[in-house]
């Protein structure tokens, strides 16, 4: 029985910053030669033109809720505390947006059809949390079950995913609402370190939410048909990439070797993926890779030997939004579910990074959808077939 993404839907926050302004503004609250040198390339080369947020506090106006500056300009680093307040407050609207805005545009799907709900972050916590608040905003049964992955970084949506196409798996009637939402700008550091200049240069606000079941997709919308799903650690990089609790905020260890580490894994791992596949890796036409940085992008590039344009759409949602943790391959999947050229079905490839360093993947299928006259076409086909 095959289980299907029938609609992927993205939110974003209302403030956004071109990442030139936000180098800019960076240099001016880490001063020194070394910091100015250090931003100013890692911004100029990062691949991103716009960055969004939940916070106002970035902008040329004095609007600041959580960051602000001292007497001599220099930003003062909120605590733990006061970063997480704010998660759990935009949270709650962030999440129930998305499921909204997925349900309003999932033809044949209601409120009601829900029966678990899987939400996904590594940004905050609070409780009852935002699997709670979806329950409530989007009037769900109470009967619904609730699942919350926690701190799991990048990959996250895969075990998500993988764990809604279980539950219909084991269920064939589920409808499984999935919501990642990551608030990345809440845990902006003002440290030297090139790490944390690394990560201030990346991560951003966003949330998208899946619609999971194994109901067969409505001819008039694409969909994507889910076919395997595969782990892996890369243990040489487990110091690499980390996310810890500190007192102000949540530090990453965002080493720059990570792109050469997933470089020197890449292959075997694809070898692994389309071990039990009926497809090669030349049969692959859409790759949704997570876009953690450009140069991440381009290791994969040159270590798989795919043609240029086969990463155009992680590379497109990097320069338009960043890196969003989670949500981010969301939104690479949701632009390849959209084209209009989609003609016939067709394997993808599904991949992600995080902390493990662990390496996600999943096969899937896209499916078009049937254009009016080519239904008529292929009733008419039928038709003539019965006769």
């Amino acid at each position: 029985m095959k289980t299907y993404i029938h609609h992927i839907a993205s939110v974003l926050p209302p403030y956004s910053y071109r990442q030139d302004y936000a180098r800019d503004r960076m240099i001016g609250w880490m001063p020194g030669k070394r910091n100015r040198r250090l931003i100013k390339g890692i911004y100029d080369h990062s691949g991103i033109d716009t960055r969004h947020s939940v916070l106002p506090d970035f902008g040329p106006t004095p609007e600041s809720i959580l960051f602000h500056e001292d007497e001599n300009g220099r930003m003062i680093e909120p605590t733990t505390h006061e970063r997480n307040r704010i998660y759990a407050e935009c949270s709650r609207k962030l999440v129930v947006e998305a499921g909204r805005k997925v349900l309003k545009n999932a033809e044949g799907f209601s409120k009601e059809d829900i029966t678990h709900v899987i939400t996904v972050s590594c940004t905050g916590f609070y409780n009852p949390g935002p699997d709670f608040d979806l329950i409530q905003g989007l009037e769900l049964s109470d009967n619904t079950e609730r699942y919350n992955l926690g701190f799991m970084g990048c990959y996250a949506a895969f075990p998500a995913l993988r764990m809604a196409d279980q539950f219909c798996q084991a269920r064939p009637d589920a409808v499984v609402l999935v919501v990642c939402l990551e608030l990345c700008s809440l845990h902006l550091q003002f440290q030297e370190e090139a790490d944390s200049l690394l990560a201030n240069s990346l991560f951003a606000d966003g949330a998208a939410a899946v619609l999971v079941s194994a109901r067969k997709p409505s001819a008039e919308r694409p969909a994507l048909a889910l076919h395997a799903f595969s782990s892996a650690l890369a243990t040489e990089g487990a110091t690499d990439m980390a996310w810890e609790i500190g007192d102000r905020g949540f530090g990453i260890r965002l080493s720059t070797y990570i792109p050469n580490i997933i470089a020197e894994n890449i292959n075997g791992i694809m070898e692994g993926v389309l071990k039990s596949s009926a497809w090669n890796l030349d049969d692959i036409r859409s790759w949704a890779v997570h876009p953690g940085g450009r140069s991440i992008l381009d290791k994969v590039e040159t270590g798989l030997r795919l043609d240029e344009h086969m990463l155009a759409d992680s590379r497109e949602v990097l320069r338009e939004y960043g890196n969003m943790s989670s949500v981010t391959v969301l939104f690479v999947l949701n632009r390849i579910l959209n084209r209009s050229n989609i003609e016939a079905p067709h394997p993808v490839c599904a991949m992600a990074f995080g902390p493990g360093l662990t390496i996600e993947t999943a096969l899937m299928e896209v499916l078009p959808a049937i254009a009016p006259n080519r239904k008529k076409e292929t009733a008419r086909h039928v038709e003539i077939l019965s006769a």
